[in-house]
Order: C-alpha cells, then structure tokens, then sequence
C-alpha cells in the first residue's frame, strides 16, 4: 500500500468513527457543521473521508462528541517501532466491524442505559453463552 493509500484509509476510518460516535449521540451533520463552522456538506465529506480533518477541527469534534481525540484512530493497525504513550489501551479482542453497523449501535445505545454493573455482567455472560452456542 502506497504512502497516499494509507493516508487515505485513515481518513476513511476517522470519518467512520466520526459518523458511528455521532449517530449513538444522535447528532445531525448539521448540528455537526454548525459547532465547527461548516456545512453539512462538509461533515459528509470528513465522514466518507474524502476531505481530511486537520488537527484542530479533530479536537472540536472530539468535545463537541464528548470522546477522547484518541477514540477516532481506534481499531487502526498499530506502527511498527512505535512506542505506545501512555494512555495506550489495549483491547482484548480485535473491532469486530459490528460496532459500525445499526445493529451494533442500537445494542451499544440499549446497553449504555443500563445502570446497574451486575446487570451489565450479567447481560456480557448471556450473550456470550449464545455466541459460544451460536459456533456450532
């Protein structure tokens, strides 16, 4: 993969993650673009990443979608000979892709409002046992 490739995937997947974390918010490309200035458009284009987002637009939007700068660059394959700062937090399975689909949102949205940690345990063991049943 070329160098301009590369970039190019990043851009996507940044959008990607732009799009997942404002549609579980259930914020508009307007009301996106209007917090950062720019058109809906726009927000579609840094969306499907066909226009790059500088540093500081990022950072808007990562306040204005209440997530870590970080969250946008989660599940990139890592560098190679690059040291991990230390925020660094290492997931015990790789993204699945189901989190980018309506299915994925709506549980994530439904699982968010539970309040109860046991219940969230509880809710993880039970869909693991049907995925683990679900294998064949």
């Amino acid at each position: 993969m070329t160098a301009e490739q590369q970039l190019s995937s990043i851009d996507t997947h940044v959008g990607n993650r732009i799009r997942l974390r404002r549609s579980f918010l259930r914020i508009s490309q307007e009301k996106l673009g209007d917090h950062l200035g720019v058109s809906f458009q726009q927000v579609q284009k840094y969306e499907k990443g066909s226009n790059r987002i500088g540093a500081g637009q990022l950072f808007q939007i990562s306040a204005f979608l209440k997530v870590d700068p970080a969250y946008f660059f989660e599940g990139l394959p890592a560098t190679k000979g690059v040291e991990s700062g230390f925020s660094e937090r290492q997931s015990a399975l790789p993204p699945t892709g189901i989190e980018d689909t309506t299915d994925g949102i709506a549980l994530n949205r439904a699982f968010a409002r539970i309040k109860s940690s046991k219940l969230r345990r509880r809710l993880i063991d039970l869909v693991t046992a049907i995925a683990d049943s679900d294998r064949g």
